[in-house]
Order: C-alpha cells, then structure tokens, then sequence
C-alpha cells in the first residue's frame, strides 16, 4: 500500500511538472500592461528590453526569454540633469552592445518638442545593470535638425544611423534619414534622406495635426537582402502601420537603391482587435532558429499615442522573394508558443 502510495504520487508530481512546463511554453499579448516603442538585444542568455517609460527616464528589464517580460529584472538607469536640453520627453530608447560597451539611444527635448535631437549613453561593464551610464552626447549631422527614433546597426564593417526626422524647422512631414557613424557616440558627414511619406497609405492623419508621417525605421537583414522597415500614418490614428524599403544595390546612402512597397505590411487587424500596430523591432529566439517581431498596438480604435500602447510580439516568417511576411497581429487572447529555446 505504501509502494502504491509512493508511486501515485510520484506520477501526479510528474504530472504536475509537465503542466507546470507547458504553461512555461505559451504566451499571450500584450507583453506589459503598457509600454511604447519596445526594442530589446540579446547578450549572453539574457535579453535587455527598453521602451518608452516616461517623460524623464530610461528604464532597462532583464530577461532570459520575452515570453516572461513581466517577471524580468527592472532598474532605472538614467535620468537626465534637470533643465538641459535633454531632460525631458525622452522617447524610444534602444539598448545596444557595440564594441564591448553598452549604448542607449534615444530621443529628448527640453519640454519643447521643436527640439528634439538624439542622445546617447554608454556603460563600459560587462552587465548593463552594473557599473556607471555616463552621458556621451547629442548625436546630429552638420545640419542638427529635429531628430527622433535612431536605430544604429552595422552593414559591412560600418556603423550606421536611420532615424526620423523634420526636412526644415518646422514639423509638418516626418522623412527618414541616414548617415555614417565615426564611431557609436559620433555622426560623420551629411544625412542623407530615404524615405518621405508619399503613399495614400501614408498620408493618413484623421484629425489631429495635419501631419505627414515617416519614423521608427528598423534595419532588417536576411542572408543578402537588406530592408528598413517603418512606422507610416500618425500614431493618434488608426491608420498607423509599417512599411518596407528594400536595398536594391549595395549603397546604403544612395536613396536611388532604396525600392518602397507600395503597401504597408503590417496593419490593424479589427478582426482581432488589434490598432495601430507598429514602430516595431526585432529579434531572434533564444536558440537563434526564429524570427519574431516586437511592436506596440492598442486594443480599441482611437486610443492613439497614449499610455495605451502595449508591447506584443510574435514569430514571423519570409516570403519566397525573401521580404519579410510579418502576418496579420494576433489577438490578445490567443495563447501562443514561446520563443524556442535550446534543449
């Protein structure tokens, strides 16, 4: 009876694991209660996840996979000297490694949005929750205009910038821009601008500002292909969406090499309830064998560009022309795997 006892429950303690596991390998949206702009990179088993957090501060969470966002390390890691040029309205930081330090880009004005520029942290430890942030500057082009939504990355050796920004002195169209980096706190020579909302799609503005918008790029590479994916239409409307530039040659700078879809590919899904997806990032999964997609949406139309916003993600897969097939948004309330991680 005891042999009995022992083994019956031997088997609902295994039984209870295996429950235990397969609750550890499903997921659903939204990542965070709230949340905009998410961008994470991965080092070392550990995921460093940044968003939009508040007017002013940088906040990092620390993570082994994103499914468990929630329950991941979290710590402040800047907060800007008071009335500088940089002290407030900081937007869309992306954490990154380069070099053996760590940087954080990221958007801020003086409560003067017609000021906007990009700045940059570095953190020399090993762990970016460790040692000092130390402010390395404003990154701009000779021309210093408006500046928002950086994404630094390296094709061929070299260091880049994309980011929106304002043609002039006065908002009314957001384009995107490029230009070379010295080094991952320097900018060297002019910006050079690729993409210009042009598309019905992107011109979108219901209400509002009478604003024509183009921001959030994100470099994307896959095998030879090389794309700048991006937000399009206003973030306060229900039309914000992303959009594809793909490399049609080998010159980064050179706007006649840049071929734009003509339309968006990824979108509200009132099927599923999903608004105004977009200002993306991406990401491999633990084991590296999957591609997945971090972006922030609303779960009613007309929530705009508030705190709203929640981060998402899901997998997502390549077309045979080798462009990316980013799907249609998921529900909140659809479970979904994890992403994979090595056995």
């Amino acid at each position: 009876m005891k042999h009995f006892l022992l083994t019956i429950t031997t088997v609902f303690y295994f039984l209870h694991l295996t429950n235990l596991k397969a609750q550890e390998q499903t997921f659903s949206n939204p990542l965070l209660p709230s949340g905009a702009d998410p961008y994470s990179t991965y080092y070392k088993g550990y995921y460093y996840y940044s968003n939009s957090v508040g007017g002013d501060r940088l906040q990092l969470r620390k993570t082994k996979n994103l499914a468990n966002l929630k329950q991941g390390e979290t710590k402040i890691i800047w907060q800007p000297p008071q009335n500088t040029k940089h002290s407030k309205e900081l937007w869309a930081p992306e954490v990154h490694h380069i070099n053996g330090k760590w940087y954080v880009y990221y958007a801020a004005d003086d409560g003067d949005n017609n000021n906007h520029r990009m700045y940059v942290i570095e953190n020399s430890s090993e762990d970016p929750f460790q040692g000092e942030w130390k402010f390395k500057g404003k990154l701009a082009t000779p021309s210093d205009k408006w500046a928002i939504d950086g994404d630094v990355f390296t094709y061929k050796n070299q260091l880049y910038m994309i980011w929106s920004g304002w043609e002039g002195d006065k908002n009314g169209q957001q384009d995107i821009y490029i230009a070379r980096m010295k080094n991952p706190y320097t900018m060297e020579g002019e910006r050079i601008k690729l993409s210009s909302p042009t598309l019905e799609w992107e011109r979108r503005w219901q209400g509002g500002p009478e604003v024509y918008v183009n921001e959030g790029p994100q470099f994307l590479q896959h095998g030879d292909k090389v794309f700048i994916v991006y937000s399009a239409s206003g973030c306060w409307t229900d039309h914000y969406s992303l959009g594809l530039l793909e490399l049609q040659g080998h010159d980064l700078l050179n706007p006649d090499q840049w071929k734009k879809h003509p339309q968006p590919i990824f979108t509200t899904s009132v099927a599923n309830g999903v608004y105004s997806p977009a200002h993306n990032s991406f990401f491999t999964s633990p084991d590296g064998k999957e591609d997945w997609i971090l972006y922030h949406a609303n779960d009613n139309p007309g929530d705009g560009c508030g705190g709203k916003r929640s981060p998402r993600m899901q997998k997502f897969t390549w077309n045979a022309d080798g462009t990316p097939n980013l799907g249609i948004p998921v529900s909140i309330k659809k479970e979904l795997p994890a992403p994979s991680e090595s056995k």
